[in-house]
């Protein structure tokens, strides 16, 4: 047990205001990009879109947001977050405001998938990971936990408030009510992460990191990267890989209306968030080592009651229980574990690199899922290789070892 503060770890109040900004900048980014899923059948009204040309276009701007994740991680350490979450509204706002007036397939390409895509890539939880951390180093789990919880909360409260307007007056007005919101955010951003605070201290000549082909020479030698890598690679797999991409097509196979399958959805993201925040609290206050390790390894437990979900409601709304609280929780922990043991001034480029595999991870676990369940007509083999997956996730990350007390590293070791 790790010694942790006994009054409240986050006190500083401009700490907080940085972890809300955190919290809105992720609810409004992630809404951004589930709002494609919505507009799917009015699309294919207004403009004769195939899914197949629509899901491109999705697969395109997750394809970008990997491709941005490692140049805005060395961004962040050289020059702060601050510049860079303020631009990613904006160009997350720019993208929205010509999905919202595009009237031809390029501009839905140029529009939503490259330039939203980029602006998706920067207002994402590395990013706001890194700039939390800064700015509350006694509990950096903590506040990672409550500002990644934004990521959720947005497709919880964002997302149906989308759904409402587009019901009501169609799929441009929601368009550029994001775009809106994401304009006001911006201003907002560049105002409270202002020069002079611990969040800008990065941009400190004298903290200023190392060139980049050092900092990428020291990760490929640090075990801990390592560990963290092919263990965030994994969780890509059994998270958006098999689960946010066969879960419901899962639950309607085992005879689930599409209304209870969304219910029960929806309860997986509500857990996602009281995950994420629990997650950040306990590790500031526990050995990370053990905690990423259990996490890892309570999510492989958690695929086996998929398997007997068939005709039984209540147990598909208990795996959506147990695997929200497992789901998102690895990254604040995660993040921790790398501003204790990597150091901040190669946060961001960790942070960055740690998406690439996550991806990476997501890609074989939708391909193989389809594949597997192609051969076998059934996903029972495809929850077992996540079980094990998830498994073998939690014995890498358990091989390594916790520092006594949370203190943030100054370079890679």
């Amino acid at each position: 047990m790790r010694t942790g503060p006994t009054a409240l770890p986050i006190a500083d109040g401009r700490a907080w205001a940085v972890i809300g900004i955190g919290f809105l900048a992720l609810s409004v980014s992630f809404s951004a990009r589930s709002a494609l899923g919505l507009v799917m059948p009015s699309w294919a009204a207004d403009f004769a879109w195939t899914r197949g040309f629509m899901s491109t276009g999705g697969a395109v701007a997750l394809i970008v947001m990997a491709l941005t994740a490692p140049l805005v991680g060395n961004l962040a350490d050289r020059h702060g977050p601050r510049a860079l979450l303020t631009a990613g509204l904006a160009v997350i706002a720019a993208g929205m405001a010509m999905t919202a007036t595009m009237s031809a397939d390029w501009q839905f390409i140029l529009g939503f998938s490259l330039i939203g895509g980029a602006g998706f890539g920067i207002i994402a939880i590395h990013t706001v990971s890194t700039a939390v951390t800064q700015m509350a180093p006694r509990a950096p789990g903590l506040a990672v936990g409550i500002a990644s919880s934004g990521a959720t909360a947005g497709q919880l409260l964002i997302v149906p408030l989308i759904a409402v307007i587009l019901g009501g007056i169609g799929w441009r007005p929601s368009f550029f009510a994001l775009a809106v919101v994401c304009l006001l955010l911006a201003p907002v951003v560049w105002l409270v992460l202002r020069p002079g605070t611990p969040a800008s201290a990065v941009s400190d000549p004298a903290a200023r990191p190392d060139g980049l082909d050092r900092r990428l020479r020291g990760l490929a030698v640090s075990p801990l990267f390592h560990a963290l890598f092919w263990s965030f690679t994994i969780c890509g797999f059994t998270t958006a890989g098999v689960i946010e991409v066969h879960l419901l097509p899962y639950a309607a196979a085992c005879g689930f209306p599409p209304l209870p399958s969304a219910v029960a959805y929806g309860v997986l993201s509500a857990f996602n968030m009281i995950g994420m925040v629990l997650a950040g609290y306990l590790a500031d206050r526990t050995n990370r080592v053990v905690l990423l390790g259990a996490i890892y390894l309570l999510r492989a437990l958690c695929f086996v009651p998929l398997l007997f979900i068939v005709g039984n409601y209540p147990l598909l709304i208990l795996f959506a229980v147990l695997f929200g609280l497992f789901d998102y929780s690895t990254v604040p922990v995660t993040a921790s574990l790398v501003a204790s043991h990597i150091g901040l001034k190669v946060m961001g480029l960790t942070m960055g690199l740690l998406p690439l595999g996550h991806a990476l991870g997501a890609a074989a676990g939708a391909f193989l899922g389809g594949v597997l369940f192609d051969l076998f007509a059934r996903y029972a083999e495809t929850w077992i290789a996540s079980a094990l997956l998830s498994a073998l996730a939690g014995f890498i990350v358990l091989l390594l070892r916790d520092r006594p007390h949370a203190q943030l590293a100054r370079a890679p070791t």
